[in-house]
């Protein structure tokens, strides 16, 4: 199965009852011009985003690195990945729903 895969069956999965996730595509082309343009959030940020409803009634930031069973995050992704659980949001590396799934049931801290 294909991390693009794994990316879609999370995404569907998951993204019922409290969460809400979206594909987050990080990077560069050439317009017609030859400028480049960029997209996506910024290098190292996760494959999935979105929000989660707490209790109160509150947001909370979630970002999921998605990858093939074995594969490992850059740098970059897994500083991301830090900023964002510092910053109180639910930030994991996951190779499957089942790890999704778990990472966003775990309570909050």
């Amino acid at each position: 199965m294909t991390e693009q895969q794994i990316q879609q069956q999370i995404r569907i999965a998951c993204s019922r009852g409290p969460v809400r996730l979206w594909r987050n595509n990080v990077g560069a082309l050439r317009d017609e011009n030859g400028r480049l343009v960029r997209y996506g959030l910024c290098p190292g940020s996760a494959d999935l985003i979105g929000l989660q409803r707490l209790p109160s009634g509150l947001g909370r930031f979630v970002a999921l690195e998605v990858k093939r069973p074995g594969g490992r995050a850059t740098t970059e992704q897994l500083n991301w990945l830090a900023v964002v659980r510092e910053m109180g949001g639910i930030a994991g590396l996951v190779h499957s729903v089942e790890e999704a799934d778990a990472l966003l049931r775990a309570p909050p801290p």
